[in-house]
């Protein structure tokens, strides 16, 4: 699988896929253009980042049925909805449905690269949250059960003495188990360490 994003454009008008092929490669973007949704889904990897350009109105799997079967594989990829002039109530369904954004053809050429770019963003920030969520809740796995107990009560502002009282140990136990936990996590402060704990509990 490449790092790089992908913009995956699924129409199935021929002319409108090679138009947008050459459009957004002429911002140094990959793009894989797919005929029909069944395509897309064919040669999706999952973890690739990037967005999605997608006709609503196709033969076979509509464009509001892929996205429902986006949400089923639990792939996140920002959606911007093609549609022609007077299907804009479409659109609307498909924003409802989870769409980033709808554009109408004919296509304003940069307000449709600037969407475009603003989407692969966002996919990129989501995807490296994904992977600093993945490391902190590796480091949380690595504690002991009584360190974790530590970990819970030290982000929810428990100084030593009242967790010492609260888990029956002495405030020297606690402090071990705190510089343990402070070590394992590779947290540099108290407010570092409860940053951790938001971006874990962050689904």
């Amino acid at each position: 699988m490449t790092n790089e994003p992908v913009v995956f454009v699924v129409d199935d008008d021929d002319a409108v896929r090679r138009f947008l092929t050459g459009l957004i490669e002429s911002i140094d973007l990959q793009v894989t253009a797919c005929s029909s949704a069944q395509e897309f889904l064919d040669i999706y990897e999952p973890g690739c980042t990037g967005c999605l350009l997608l006709d609503v109105r196709m033969p076979g799997m509509s464009g509001l049925e892929l996205q429902r079967e986006l949400v089923e594989r639990s792939i996140d990829l920002p959606v911007i909805v093609l549609t022609g002039h007077g299907n804009v109530p479409v659109a609307v369904h498909a924003m409802k449905a989870g769409a980033l954004d709808f554009v109408e053809k004919p296509f304003d050429n940069e307000l449709l690269l600037d969407r475009i770019q603003k989407a692969v963003a966002q996919s990129i920030r989501a995807d490296d949250d994904r992977v600093e969520r993945d490391e902190i809740l590796k480091r949380l796995n690595s504690l002991t059960p009584r360190e974790r107990q530590v970990f819970d009560l030290v982000v929810a502002g428990g100084v030593n003495k009242a967790i010492a009282h609260e888990l029956a140990i002495s405030e020297k136990t606690v402090e071990i188990h705190r510089a343990n936990v402070m070590r394992k996590m590779r947290a540099t402060s108290l407010a570092s360490l409860v940053l951790m704990s938001v971006t874990a509990q962050d689904n």
